[in-house]
């Protein structure tokens, strides 16, 4: 499977998670300073880099959603990406660790997407994840826009973010919410109507629950959270979109780390 990258975040990212290998390329039609220093940095790191056509740049994208189509002169091709991306962990793995883990006064804040599919969405939530410092996302493997690595509105909308923030995949959100308060977390459900942001003191170790924007968060995994957290608006439209409201949680969270 060949895939097609643009947006100079997306691509400065997979240059810096892409050293020496062999299945990544570059082409360029025109070299503009941010595309001179990609070029540079991809170099530096052994990945092919080849000056064609700007007609060839957009033969290679006419098939990616229109909103990716503006390549701007650069676009990364990689070969054979079945392999998992390096930082698709594994659940099971990464909740041992932690259940065994001895430093219960860490700050850790988990985000779970119940039945997120705007790939956008998902995309700007894990931007946040990044910014704000978020220890893992989970995902739903039904139900979602999973496709991390593949999906490029992801990448793009995450600004290379997608490359970097620690993921699972799970079968079941239930179960893995079980798991989380074994191991010490604490969960708050997004959802309106719940406990004001601002008299909610959080745990050190906080599941953050952000649901649907059509139908909010399941039933069943409601019944997990331990509150549920409101973010006071003044506006007159319904609600935040999802992840405008992730961003503001995970802000909070991160302010009061300090």
């Amino acid at each position: 499977m060949t895939k097609i990258i643009t947006g100079f975040h997306s691509i400065e990212e997979k240059v810096r998670t892409g050293k020496n290998q062999s299945n990544i390329k570059i082409f360029y039609s025109k070299a503009g300073p941010r595309v001179k220093k990609i070029i540079e940095e991809a170099e530096k790191t052994g990945i092919k880099v080849l000056n064609v056509e700007n007609s060839r740049l957009d033969e290679m994208v006419k098939n990616l959603d229109e909103t990716l189509q503006d390549h701007r002169g650069i676009v990364m091709q990689i070969e054979n990406t079945s392999a998992a991306s390096s930082n698709l962990i594994n659940f099971d793995e990464w909740i041992a660790k932690e259940q065994n883990s001895k430093e219960d006064e860490k700050f850790s804040t988990v985000v779970i997407l119940d039945r997120v599919t705007d790939p956008h969405n998902v995309g700007a939530i894990l931007r946040s994840c990044d910014q704000f410092g978020a220890s893992l996302v989970i995902i739903p493997e039904n139900n979602s826009s999973k496709d991390i690595e593949g999906n490029e509105v992801i990448g793009r909308t995450s600004a290379g973010a997608s490359a970097w923030v620690p993921v699972a995949i799970v079968n079941n959100l239930v179960r893995a919410v079980e798991q989380l308060k074994k191991a010490g977390y604490w969960v708050y459900g997004a959802d309106a109507g719940g406990e004001t942001l601002g008299k909610i003191n959080f745990a050190n170790k906080s599941v953050l629950i952000m649901g649907s924007e059509g139908t909010g968060i399941a039933q069943l995994l409601e019944k997990q959270c331990d509150t549920i957290v409101s973010i006071p608006t003044c506006g007159k439209i319904d609600s935040l979109n999802v992840s405008v409201a992730a961003g503001v949680l995970l802000y909070e969270l991160y302010g009061r780390q300090k």
